[in-house]
């Protein structure tokens, strides 16, 4: 059977080579550098967390927060699962007020008939049908209010939080067994345990510190907040057809706030890798699309007539995304203390618990318990030596190689 990405357990690798009152540094306070930062908190570490903005600056403050336990597949079921139930404990841990149960509909949009079918009261202009698409397995938090509050809890326990952009890695040992001295933040040598790189997009920098491919598409999404101040919103997500007037696609998430958020408007844009890396859209300056924020109005305008109007909110995010749709978790190979946990593209909300506490097994104890981390090899994109088919030493080619 093929061995589980696991690495002995860090206090033991590191005893012997570095100071154990060092830090481990994590890249990215978005939601998976939040979670890691508690988790390891929550083991006695006293992480540092650097991010070049602030805390939720991209899409870990700006996502709709929608969860779905029952919608993974192959090997992302586990992580639908094990963090829908960590989601829940993280609420009543930290009091996430955001956090609750929602069913989902399914409506397409278009002209009402006598065959529509009303579920959701403020669904009340035009739509064509709407149906229940699932009852039980839907919940939401707003990630702004969870990013946060996983950082102060892990403030509280002892973690620190620097704003400064990481500049890059100083390694030491040998190729066998390369590990990370030290992170570069703006200038400053900061000598450190272990490295996590949690940058959701602009993990793709990573490449050049790692010397591994990170193949990375950032997509950059417009999304419009909605506020009903009068009275609650009654909760239902809404997956919506394509709407073909508008070129919308809408996914419409109520808060218990009052808020209405709306993404799924169309007109992403893509950015891939060598831009993300050449500095097009850093954190904190990823803004909304005025044409498709019109065209998001109008498309839920004509199906709401209580809440649509005037959005409150516009904005924009991108989410990471690499090219198997599948995240980056796991030990860096060929390094012994550096890691990779980005890349989870539209599930990054709620994949960040088990995200989170993975990678603090992994750090600390050298394997993954709740969730198997074998599919999502930061690494999986290298290329493998191909070294002949003839005779090998080990693993040195000897005589004719064909």
């Amino acid at each position: 059977p093929v061995p589980r990405q696991s690495l002995r357990p860090l206090h033991v690798v590191m005893s012997a080579t570095a100071d154990d009152d060092l830090p481990i540094v994590i890249a990215g306070a978005g939601l998976h550098g939040a979670a890691l930062a508690y988790y390891l908190t929550q083991r006695g570490e006293k992480p540092l967390l650097v991010d070049r903005h602030s805390v939720a600056a991209a899409a870990s403050g700006k996502g709709g927060g929608f969860l779905a336990r029952d919608w993974g597949s192959g090997p992302t079921e586990q992580l639908h699962t094990t963090s829908f139930a960590l989601h829940q404990e993280l609420a009543e841990a930290l009091g996430i007020t955001s956090y609750r149960k929602i069913p989902v509909l399914s409506v397409t949009p278009g002209v009402r008939s006598k065959r529509t079918t009303d579920i959701c009261p403020w669904l009340d202009g035009e739509i064509a049908d709407s149906r229940w698409m699932d009852r039980d397995g839907g919940a939401q938090v707003a990630p702004h209010e969870l990013c946060t509050k996983l950082v102060e809890a892990a403030l509280s326990a002892g973690a620190s939080l620097r704003i400064g952009a990481v500049e890059g890695i100083e390694k030491s040992g040998g190729d066998a067994s390369m590990s990370v001295s030290a992170v570069v933040i703006d200038g400053e040598r900061v000598a450190c345990r272990a490295f996590a790189c949690t940058m959701g997009p602009w993990a793709a920098l990573a490449q050049d510190w790692f010397d591994i491919p990170v193949p990375m598409t950032g997509i950059k999404s417009t999304s419009i907040v909605f506020k009903d101040a009068s009275r609650e919103v009654e909760p239902f997500a809404l997956f919506c057809g394509e709407d073909s007037r508008f070129g919308t696609h809408l996914e419409v998430y109520p808060r218990n706030s009052g808020e209405v958020y709306l993404c799924g408007i169309g007109g992403s844009e893509y950015v891939d890798a060598d831009e993300l890396r050449a500095g097009k859209y850093p954190p904190g300056q990823v803004h909304a699309d005025p044409a498709r924020v019109k065209a998001a109005t109008d498309s839920f305008s004509t199906m709401s007539r209580r809440l649509g109007g005037t959005p409150d909110t516009v904005q924009a995010c991108m989410r990471p995304c690499p090219p198997d749709a599948l995240p980056y978790m796991g030990r860096v190979r060929g390094f012994t203390n550096a890691y990779m946990s980005a890349g989870h593209n539209c599930w990054g909300i709620l994949w960040a618990p088990v995200s989170g506490k993975a990678m603090s097994e992994l750090i600390l104890d050298g394997e993954a318990s709740c969730v198997d981390l074998r599919p999502f090899d930061p690494a999986r994109f290298a290329k493998k030596k191909s070294g002949g088919r003839g005779r090998k030493r080990g693993e040195e080619s000897v005589g004719e190689q064909w």
